[in-house]
C-alpha cells in the first residue's frame, strides 16, 4: 500500500512521519510537574456543573466480557440513551462501545437516538494477529452497523523499533473504515516511556487515526493525566502542523468525577475549548458515569443522595 492515499485525506505520507518521530524529545520533570500543577486548579459550582455536564457527553459506556449478553447491552444502550430518567437536562452518552458480535443488538436500540455505537476490533486487546485478520474483524463490525472503531496499535512491531509496520497496519484499518471515525488506542500503560507515548501517538495520527486513545481497560496500569498530556501535545503538535484537528480518549481507571474534571483541565488548558466536546474528547466509562449523576444531583439539591438509584449499564 502507498505511504500517501487520497481516501480520506487525512494520512500524512512516511517521510513526514518519520521527520516527526525522530524530533521527539520529552521533559518528564516539566510533564509531571505541569499535570501536577494543574490538578491544584479550582472549579467554580456553576463551572463543575457544565463540566459534569460535559463528561455525561463524553462518556462512551463500555462492556467488553466474555460474559456480555444481548440482554446487558440492551440495559447499557437504554442508559446511554437516558443516563438520568428523572432529570431531561441531563445529556445523552456519546457512544456505547462493544464486541463486534454485538454492535448490531445495540445498534437496533440507539438507532433514534444521537447516540454512536463503538466496536473494538484488530483483535482487541492484544492485536495480535494477522493484517488479514485485523481487517476481517474491522469489516465484520462495519458490516454490522458500528459508527466508530477502536484498534489497538501493534505493539509487537513497535517495541522491535517497526514503526512503519504500526503506521501501515493503522492505514490499512483506516481505508477500511473511511468516513467512520477510527480511535487507535495505544494502551500507554505498556509504553514505558513519555517518548514512547509521544512517539506512537504521532505515528497513529499520520496514518489516519481520527482519535488516539489511552487504554483498552485490560492491563492494570490504564490512562493517566501524564500519558493524557503528552498525548494533548501531540495533537497540539499535528494541529499546529496544518495536518488537521484529531480528538483522544482516556480510559483505564478513571472512576469519579472529581479525577474526570482534572482530565477536562488538561484538555482545556493544552488544547481549548474546542476540544472540549465529544466530538473531539472522549471518556471510556464503565463506573465513571454513576458517580457523575450523584455529583449532579448533589450539586442541584444541595444533597448527597446516596441511595439515589440510575438505572445499571
Amino acid at each position: 500500500m502507498s505511504s500517501k492515499t487520497s481516501f480520506t485525506n487525512s494520512v500524512i505520507d512516511w517521510s513526514s512521519t518519520v521527520d516527526m518521530i525522530d524530533n521527539v524529545r520529552i521533559d518528564e520533570l516539566g510533564v509531571k510537574e505541569r499535570t501536577s500543577s494543574l490538578a491544584t486548579r479550582s472549579i467554580k459550582r456553576d463551572s463543575k456543573l457544565e463540566g459534569l455536564m460535559k463528561i455525561v457527553s463524553m462518556c462512551d459506556l463500555t462492556t467488553l466480557e466474555g460474559e456480555d449478553t444481548e440482554g446487558k447491552i440492551a440495559q447499557m444502550s437504554s442508559k446511554a440513551m437516558t443516563p438520568d430518567p428523572s432529570d431531561i437536562r441531563v445529556p445523552n452518552a456519546a457512544a456505547v462501545c462493544v464486541y463486534p458480535s454485538l454492535v448490531s443488538t445495540a445498534k437496533n436500540i440507539v438507532r433514534d437516538s444521537n447516540v454512536k455505537v463503538a466496536s473494538v476490533s484488530s483483535y482487541f486487546p492484544s492485536g495480535q494477529a494477522p493484517l488479514e485478520s485485523k481487517i476481517s474483524d474491522t469489516q465484520f463490525a462495519i458490516n454490522e452497523g458500528a459508527d466508530e472503531i477502536d484498534i489497538v496499535i501493534n505493539r509487537k512491531a513497535f517495541f522491535e523499533g517497526d514503526f512503519r509496520k504500526v503506521y501501515d497496519e493503522i492505514v490499512s484499518l483506516k481505508e477500511i473504515c473511511g468516513e467512520i471515525h477510527l480511535k487507535t488506542i495505544l494502551e500507554v500503560g505498556e509504553l514505558e516511556t513519555y517518548e514512547n507515548i509521544k512517539r506512537a501517538s504521532l505515528i497513529a495520527l499520520s496514518a489516519g487515526s481520527d482519535f488516539i486513545k489511552t487504554s483498552t481497560g485490560k492491563i492494570s496500569s490504564g490512562a493517566s493525566r501524564e500519558a493524557c498530556l503528552v498525548m494533548a501535545r501531540a495533537v497540539r503538535e499535528f494541529s499546529d502542523s496544518g495536518y488537521g484537528d484529531k480528538g483522544i480518549k482516556v480510559a483505564g481507571g478513571i472512576r469519579d468525577s472529581k479525577d474526570a474534571i482534572r482530565y477536562l483541565v488538561i484538555i482545556n488548558e493544552e488544547l481549548g475549548t474546542k476540544w472540549l466536546t465529544p466530538e473531539y474528547f472522549r471518556f471510556g466509562a464503565s463506573s465513571l458515569l454513576d458517580d457523575v449523576l450523584k455529583q449532579i444531583k448533589k450539586l442541584k439539591t444541595n444533597s448527597y443522595q446516596s441511595s439515589y438509584y440510575f438505572p445499571r449499564g
